[in-house]
């Protein structure tokens, strides 16, 4: 009877594992965002090294798109960018879908190329999904959700945007990112 009490208890346990959540502080409000280490492991590994190392502190939202995404965590006012680590391998096929209010690992042409750069889904990007390990087809990788400030992204998304230094869609009036830090684990 006490093994199997132990062993009841031990799935308890695991059922109610935690997920790190992050509160992102802007200066248009905060964001709370659970992260899925569960399935995205690698990118929730790379996004709270940046996280814990305070890189995104001071960076800006440098791309926004109203009715696709915000994207942010590369740049500081003026469109200078900030050195990164080395690239991730991406996780697009883990079964998480760029789903409005979803956070997921920006990149370039080469799959493999993320780093600290993300962007949040303001509607449902099925395009970026993953369909197959071609490059073609590859996505892009979910690794979290919003969980509370959703409106703050989308009073983001209606900001007006031109370009700036060579680079399109960039908001005319900055968004900085002042903070992220990790909050406290979310049940799952």
């Amino acid at each position: 009877m006490k093994i199997l009490l132990i062993f009841s208890l031990a799935l308890c346990t695991q059922a109610f594992a935690a997920r790190p959540v992050v509160v992102m502080e802007t200066n248009m409000g905060a964001v709370e965002i659970e992260l899925n280490d569960e399935k995205a492991p690698i990118s929730v590994k790379n996004f709270l090294m940046y996280v814990d190392g305070k890189f995104y502190d001071g960076t800006i939202f440098h791309r926004v798109i109203n009715g696709f995404m915000v994207q942010g965590g590369g740049f500081t006012e003026g469109m200078k960018e900030k050195n990164t680590k080395a690239p991730i391998k991406n996780e697009a096929g883990n079964g998480l879908n760029n789903d409005t209010g979803t956070i997921a690992m920006a990149r370039t042409s080469d799959v493999n190329s993320a780093t600290a750069q993300f962007y949040l889904n303001v509607a449902d990007n099925d395009s970026l999904n993953h369909r197959d390990d071609s490059a073609a087809g590859m996505g892009y990788a979910v690794f979290g959700r919003v969980t509370n400030g959703m409106h703050v992204i989308n009073r983001m998304k209606m900001v007006k945007t031109g370009n700036i230094a060579g680079y399109s869609d960039v908001p005319m009036d900055t968004i900085t990112i002042k903070s992220i830090r990790v909050k406290e684990a979310a049940k799952k």
